[in-house]
């Protein structure tokens, strides 16, 4: 870019990006069926990792460099439970550490020898991986809800979203954008009922209560509910990377969509949807009605992606971001600030209390 280029470009010798990279924190990084007997390379906040399991099944995570040449351990293969360098057979363990050089007699377990290693779970049908190298974490990765419900169904996906950390969140809670991004798939651009929202803030999330909203007006409004009613909407962010959204319309129908979010890079985010849902419909119609949603909802999916990349594009061109928000951007703000204060290892500003506000919109 030209300085002339440059003098047009309000703020961009600031470079603010909304960025993060949070230590001490657990991500998926695939699921249980992904890591089967081949080693898999994975790449968490611009580090290349490999995943493979070792001694009993048990899933390790470790740099994806050999320390004798290089070498991504992810070319080789898995041998007596041990993640063996395709260049030199170079063998180690979960740990990291070195278990075995062929053709050395000497003891193979000097330190300079070893891999960078990351402590892993395997919890959910999913592969998590604890973000700062080296330690034993002081907390366990998230729950998912009502998988274990009997009266519930759960579908899964996996989704890419060419967007930063905080965009893809902000966009997944963000109300306002679905009248015309989705416009009639969700809401419409016709603003008729009015609302009050309560967002509570603490110091690990903040979540948004919508309180008296009719039931959407688009298609997944009358799929979820073919006869009306006023929902119960929740939208939660919970540290350091999940976005929840939940409906419940009467006694009957409830649906929670869990999304797992993992940063892959800047300006790259993997997205792992759980769905859990409750409708007032046999089985049989259930099964029936999901082939026709799923589509409708890959779809909305698709329509985001797209917008998140043009915005990652936008931002990238101009070198910074621009944030004019209101006070029903609701979420994506206070979103930011945890993500900073844990970005910084501090706690959240409004410490241990819950924080209440409360604001009118209409949708």
């Amino acid at each position: 870019m030209s300085s002339r280029e440059e003098a047009r470009t309000p703020g961009a010798a600031a470079g603010h990006v909304s960025v993060v990279h949070l230590p001490n924190a657990w991500f998926i990084l695939c699921t249980s069926r992904e890591l089967g007997d081949k080693p898999l390379s994975r790449t968490l906040q611009g580090t290349p990792l490999v995943l493979f399991r070792g001694e009993g099944g048990k899933p390790g995570a470790l740099m994806d460099r050999c320390p004798h040449r290089n070498v991504p351990l992810s070319l080789g293969r898995v041998t007596q439970g041990q993640l063996q360098c395709g260049y030199h057979g170079w063998r180690f363990d979960t740990g990291g550490q070195c278990r075995a050089i062929p053709g050395f007699l000497g003891e193979p377990e000097a330190r300079s020898r070893c891999v960078t290693s990351y402590a892993t779970r395997e919890q959910d049908g999913f592969i998590w991986v604890y973000s700062t190298p080296g330690v034993e974490p002081a907390t366990e990765p998230y729950r998912f809800p009502l998988l274990d419900a009997g009266e519930y169904t759960t579908v899964r996906r996996i989704l890419r979203a060419p967007g930063s950390l905080h965009a893809t969140l902000e966009n997944t809670l963000d109300v306002p954008h679905t009248a015309y991004l989705h416009g009639g798939l969700f809401r419409t651009e016709e603003k008729r009922n009015e609302i009050e929202v309560v967002v509570r803030r603490s110091a690990d999330r903040v979540e948004a209560e919508y309180i008296g909203e009719p039931r959407p007006s688009g298609v997944v409004g009358r799929l979820l509910a073919p006869g009306g009613g006023v929902v119960q909407h929740f939208d939660r962010f919970l540290m350091p990377s999940i976005a929840q959204v939940e409906y419940r319309i009467g006694d009957a129908s409830h649906i929670m969509v869990t999304s797992a979010m993992t940063p892959v890079s800047d300006w790259d985010t993997m997205v792992y949807a759980v769905v859990t849902f409750r409708l007032p419909l046999p089985r049989w119609l259930l099964r029936a009605v999901l082939p026709v949603a799923m589509p409708v909802a890959l779809h909305i999916f698709s329509q985001d992606a797209r917008i998140l990349k043009t915005q990652t594009e936008a931002i990238r061109r101009f070198g910074t971001e621009t944030y004019a928000s209101t006070e029903i951007d609701v979420l994506g703000p206070g979103i930011l600030r945890l993500l900073r204060a844990a970005e910084r290892e501090k706690p959240g500003a409004v410490g241990d209390a819950v924080h209440e506000t409360r604001l009118k919109m209409r949708t």
